[in-house]
């Protein structure tokens, strides 16, 4: 744990996980063995980050020079097992997760993107760059998000599905 990481309450740090500089975690919590929490990372309170995760490494965009970008997480979120996270692209631009949402192992967040609250992603779920998706969506497994693409709140995507295009609000989606 870096010495600038400002740690809340009870949080909880496994084995050989890091936690680098410029990072804060709130209350309650629990951040698992080997997982990476790289710098300029706010996490809120009550969360579970599981084994292997990786959050706030650099945007996987060519675009991006180094420059100071954030993730901001909320609360009461679980990050499931090998889950990453990418920081944005742009300086002072944020990748913002929401509260009350559950990544399934091996979800991939891209850069800038933003998840409001409540959503539910199954396991490897892959989200390009700058996607928006709004509250209380559920993302099959398996599913490929291309970057750019909103989905709205309440929709719900079938698993093995790739979604290339805007998906309206409180739609069943699939393939």
């Amino acid at each position: 744990v870096h010495s600038s990481a400002l740690l809340g309450q009870n949080v909880t740090i496994g084995p050989y996980a890091i936690v680098n500089e410029q990072v804060s975690i709130g209350d309650n919590t629990t951040i698992a063995a080997h997982v990476m929490i790289e710098k300029w990372t706010t996490i809120g309170s009550d969360n579970s980050i599981q084994y292997g995760a990786v959050i706030g490494s650099p945007a996987q965009d060519t675009k991006y020079k180094g420059e100071e970008s954030f993730v901001r997480i909320g609360n009461h979120n679980h990050i499931r097992e090998y889950v990453t996270i990418n920081r944005a692209t742009g300086k002072d631009e944020a990748t913002i997760i929401g509260s009350n949402n559950m990544l399934l192992t091996n979800t991939h967040i891209g850069h800038n993107c933003t998840l409001g609250n409540n959503i539910t992603m199954a396991n490897v779920v892959h989200v390009g760059g700058h996607v928006i998706i709004e509250d209380n969506a559920t993302i099959g497994g398996l599913t490929g998000i291309h970057q750019f693409v909103r989905i709205g709140t309440g929709t719900m995507t079938g698993g093995y599905s790739r979604l290339i295009q805007d998906i309206p609000p409180f739609m069943l989606c699939d393939g």
